[in-house]
């Protein structure tokens, strides 16, 4: 059973960083994607970034890119996403999720495993 957990939110100041992290178990996840997508209140749930495992392939949100870097450490079986010069619209709960290909996606119905979220503030 794969098991995604997520951590590594907070309150911060816009400009502020933040790194989130995501523990996976249950699986080699050498075969699989996995991304990071967020949800502010009362929006639909956005793509963020994702990483290839294999190879460390990454593609990120126009919204995020040069400011959000995506990456893994096979050895501890996990994805982080460290978050610089945030922003208050960046504020949302970040969840982690993973699928089993090989094509990058950044349509949250083709993730199949999903971690429980973290709460990211960025006040003004």
């Amino acid at each position: 059973q794969v098991q995604l957990v997520e951590s590594g939110g907070g309150l911060v100041q816009a400009g502020d960083s933040l790194r989130l992290s995501c523990a996976a178990s249950g699986r080699t996840f050498s075969n699989y994607i996995m991304g990071w997508f967020r949800q502010a209140l009362g929006k639909e749930r956005e793509f963020v970034a994702v990483i290839r495992w294999s190879g460390g392939s990454t593609y990120y949100a126009d919204s995020v890119k040069g400011r959000f870097t995506i990456s893994r450490d096979s050895a501890k079986n996990t994805v982080y996403l460290q978050m610089n010069s945030l922003k208050p619209e960046d504020t949302a709960v970040y969840y982690c999720a993973a699928d089993r290909r090989w094509v990058f996606s950044i349509q949250s119905n083709d993730y199949d495993y999903w971690g429980q979220g973290t709460q990211v503030t960025v006040s003004s």
